[in-house]
């Protein structure tokens, strides 16, 4: 028996005496998968074109050597930092991430073949691959209106993107064998007061019926809508704000897309996915850490992210929900920020698995309210790491900071040379 699964075995009699099973937990953790955003390896400039961003509220900062230039480069990393990462997850792409062998192909012109790569590779790594639109850094978006132009021609440019969109992801499921959702967020807005914020809104909605338009089979394909309070360049009128996202969604049966980043400072989105799961089937979650404003910092287990985690196991939605990343860091290593933000949602969501939650529901109910916050408080010292390392050992991943040397490695001999 290995040290890792001795304290283990200590750590697992602590919890046993709170009446917590630490193997049932661990089970049900490893069936939850994350889907890591493919934007973070390389600063979301993505292979339509070498200008990379260009405008559309996104802004990645710092300029850490040894980003990825190329789809075979990002793949690269992207399974370095699967191997440092416990459990089997999913990858997201946007569209700016075709693998088109050089050729140009317009945003409305994109189709299954131009991710091939992407599919072929996602099998061989089983994985699932998830989708976005991309609204950004486009000719067509620099008056920062694309689904809610009120140039007619520009916004059918969109909506015929939206819809090679959906018929990518479609083939990604067919061919994957499981779901890919299809995360749709676009940047309209005016960095001033408007007169006229109805018209606007309007035509957003108009443009994505005519997206939504074709049924797809959920099996292979799901859509989600995802709002913003502001963004660089529309910071004071989002034409996608929460509500006009809540109720189209809502309303038309699509997934709500909460972002962690997307609201007030002061919001945290756990405390809205008990209200949205009332009236929504199925939830999309961007995790992300927002440092005074949408910043998109690298994912760490603080308040907020356990506060999520929390609230999807307190209230049976892991099997509802769809957990994806979205930061991007070019200040530090990418593949480490990779590994930082996807652990530290895992250990979030087993730290909320190891709570005594039948109890804690039952003394709430009959108001022991004193019992219920003694309880909470004895958890926060309990033993969590050693379950945490032996879930790494389980996984054959490195236990704690061990992984620093492997991405140490791969930049030493990879990353440098690029």
């Amino acid at each position: 028996m290995s040290s890792v699964e001795q304290s283990y075995q200590l750590a697992k009699q602590r919890y046993a005496d709170l009446g917590v099973d630490t193997d049932a937990a661990l089970e049900q953790l490893s069936k939850i998968k994350i889907s890591l955003q493919c934007w973070q390896g390389d600063d979301v400039g993505g292979f339509e074109s070498s200008s990379g961003l260009t405008d559309g509220g996104i802004l990645a900062t710092g300029n850490y050597p040894g980003k990825a230039k190329n789809p075979s480069q990002l793949r690269a990393d992207a399974e370095v930092a699967f191997r440092l990462i416990p459990g089997k997850h999913r990858f997201s792409l946007h569209a700016i991430y075709l693998d088109n062998h050089g050729k140009k192909a317009e945003r409305d012109e994109i189709a299954p073949e131009h991710f091939q790569g992407w599919i072929d590779w996602a099998k061989a790594n089983e994985l699932g691959l998830d989708f976005n639109p991309t609204y950004f850094s486009h000719p067509l978006s620099a008056d920062g209106f694309m689904l809610s132009s009120a140039v007619e021609s520009t916004r059918n440019f969109w909506i015929r993107h939206g819809i090679a969109c959906r018929k990518v992801a479609e083939a990604m499921g067919k061919q994957l064998e499981t779901t890919s959702v299809v995360n749709f967020w676009a940047p309209d807005g005016y960095k001033d007061i408007p007169v006229d914020r109805l018209a606007p809104r309007q035509r957003m909605a108009d443009s994505l019926d005519k997206i939504f338009a074709e049924k797809i089979d959920p099996k292979f394909e799901l859509d989600a809508l995802e709002s913003k309070l502001f963004g660089i360049g529309s910071e004071t009128y989002v034409v996608g704000s929460h509500e006009f996202v809540m109720g189209y969604a809502i309303s038309r049966k699509k997934l709500v897309c909460l972002d962690a980043g997307h609201f007030h400072p002061t919001e945290t989105i756990a405390d809205k996915l008990s209200s949205i799961s009332l009236f929504s089937e199925e939830i999309l979650l961007h995790v992300s850490r927002p440092v005074r404003w949408d910043s998109d910092h690298v994912v760490i287990w603080n308040d907020d992210l356990r506060g999520i985690a929390e609230e999807l196991v307190r209230n049976n939605l892991l099997k509802r929900t769809h957990i994806g990343l979205d930061f991007f860091d070019a200040t530090i290593n990418r593949i480490a920020a990779w590994v930082i933000g996807t652990r530290s949602t895992i250990k979030a969501l087993l730290a909320a698995l190891l709570e005594p939650l039948a109890d804690l529901r039952k003394w709430e109910l009959e108001g022991d309210y004193t019992r219920r916050l003694a309880v909470l408080e004895e958890l926060k010292t309990l033993p969590f790491g050693p379950v945490w390392d032996y879930y790494c050992e389980k996984n054959g991943v490195p236990v704690g900071a061990a992984w620093i040397d492997e991405v140490r490695k791969y930049e030493t001999d990879v990353l440098a040379k690029r």
